[in-house]
């Protein structure tokens, strides 16, 4: 299966999906666009998602799977091992919801599209946008912090001494928090989960410097 990953080294899911391919070992052709210029709202990025928005998994064939957790679920069920979710039905809905408080009530409100109508609609400067940024990540970093922390289900990971959807979703923020300077610190299982997670080469090559397109 020849596999082509339509993606920008700094985009949060397109994280998300270089590391769970990384860690199915999946080999992937590398396709990269710079967001900022405009390249996913060009007609032929649209034909193949009409968001406009990455990561986007084209497979043999010419179809298209979009939206990443969508794809990494994909993924879960074509190529079960190693499997990205425990296997009982409680893990499998800890874990979920886990990776749902950071892609479902982080990322949609600090996405590059939000940040730039912050912007152009309501004068946002940098400051301000990294101000809004902050909240958003601090808002559900604590209550992410005291969940792991608290929880007897907690281990070397988000959810027992194997990395799965949880730890992939914690990785790509925490990456894309270091833009805006946010330190992990302020929540020390985070930081102990992160720098453990960054130790894995399917993880630590999927990080945005190591892109080809991050120079």
């Amino acid at each position: 299966m020849v596999l082509k990953l339509h993606n920008f080294f700094r985009s949060s899911t397109s994280t998300r999906l270089r590391a769970a391919l990384n860690l199915k070992g999946l080999a992937y052709d590398y396709v990269p666009y710079v967001l900022r210029r405009g390249d996913t709202r060009k007609p032929e990025y649209l034909a193949m998602n009409p968001q406009g928005l990455v990561p986007v998994l084209e497979r043999e064939g010419g179809s298209y799977l979009t939206q990443s957790l969508a794809i990494i679920e994909w993924l879960e069920e074509t190529h079960p091992t190693p499997a990205l979710l425990p296997t009982d039905p409680d893990g499998r809905a800890r874990v979920r919801a886990l990776a749902y408080m950071i892609a479902c009530e982080i990322h949609p409100l600090n996405n590059l599209r939000v940040l730039g109508y912050l912007a152009d609609r309501f004068g946002a400067s940098e400051d301000g946008q990294k101000e809004w940024f902050t909240h958003w990540v601090a808002t559900t970093f604590d209550a992410l912090e005291t969940m792991l922390a608290c929880h007897p289900r907690t281990g070397a990971f988000c959810h027992g001494d194997v990395p799965g959807l949880a730890d992939i979703c914690l990785y790509a923020q925490v990456w894309n928090n270091q833009r805006f300077g946010i330190a992990t610190s302020a929540w020390p299982t985070i930081q102990r989960i992160f720098a453990r997670i960054d130790t894995i080469p399917a993880f630590s090559n999927a990080a945005p410097p190591r892109q080809p397109d991050a120079a």
